[in-house]
């Protein structure tokens, strides 16, 4: 079963999600993004479960951690960090 992940600026960013007053996006912010991304998808439910009963995952949940992971570095590597990261072209659709 998946969940649809619903990212960018339509949904409401608590303040400590956001950039300061008039700063640049952090790597930091972008982590947070990713995390929040992969907290969406499922897969933390879906890897303690296979760590309390042995049985694999999804190797698409897999899949889709290792995208997230790469596009947060990605995204993180860039000088400067565009002001819309958090848009769902930047990230893999679930």
């Amino acid at each position: 079963m998946f969940k649809v992940i619903e990212g960018g600026r339509g949904q409401a960013v608590h303040m400590a999600d956001r950039p300061e007053e008039g700063g640049r996006p952090s790597r930091d912010d972008v982590r947070r993004e990713a995390a929040r991304r992969l907290s969406e998808s499922g897969y933390h439910p879906s890897r303690i479960r296979e760590f309390a009963t042995g049985v694999p995952m999804l190797a698409s949940l897999k899949y889709l951690s290792l995208q997230i992971d790469f596009a947060a570095e990605t995204l993180s590597r860039l000088d400067p960090i565009p002001e819309d990261f958090r848009a769902d072209g930047y990230w893999p659709a679930g």
